[in-house]
């Protein structure tokens, strides 16, 4: 049987009672303060940045999970920014480089599970699309550990270590080789 995602959570984070049960499959409800916690999945961000030669721009993963493969640039949106925002932030933090939320294009989403500090985080991954100049100059930060620009011919599905990412990658390849 699968282990519902918040079997981790045994008190009311609004009052601190133990009388906090699950109460559908996205939700625990205190039976104390009748607060009602709902665990949604997180927005999350990730993009095809290519340059005018065809190349994809990829990252090597920093961080666990799946620390050492390939990844695209992205992560989460934050409270208050809107998917564009978000993406060009992570971008920006990731890569150096500078786009605007009118040249990030969006493709499409796949829902997936990211495994973080012992928990599974349900997250609901936005994909986008942009172009950048061919000399435009980037810098791994954050959790990109080094970037490198591939020929789309190149680009192997396998080397992604991220399963919605895989997945990702390979609908684009299939949708623009």
């Amino acid at each position: 049987m699968k282990e519902h995602p918040l079997e981790l959570f045994h008190f009311c984070p609004k009052c601190g009672s133990e009388d906090f049960e699950i109460h559908n499959e996205l939700s625990r409800h205190c039976a104390n303060c009748g607060f009602t916690y709902y665990q949604n999945p997180r927005a999350s961000t990730a993009a095809f940045i290519l340059n005018g030669k065809g190349e994809l721009l990829v990252a090597r993963r920093g961080k666990e999970p799946a620390k050492g493969t390939l990844d695209l640039p992205g992560g989460f949106v934050d409270n208050e920014e809107n998917a564009e925002q978000g993406m060009v932030r992570e971008i920006k933090e990731e890569t150096s480089l500078i786009v605007s939320a009118d040249d990030v294009k969006y493709l499409f989403s796949i829902p997936n599970v990211y495994r973080y500090s012992g928990m599974d985080i349900h997250t609901l991954d936005l994909f986008f699309i942009c172009q950048v100049d061919d000399d435009a100059a980037i810098k791994a930060a954050d959790d990109a550990a080094d970037l490198s620009w591939i020929p789309l011919r190149e680009v192997y599905v396998e080397r992604f270590g991220l399963r919605s990412i895989r997945q990702a990658v390979h609908r684009f390849l299939v949708q623009n080789c």
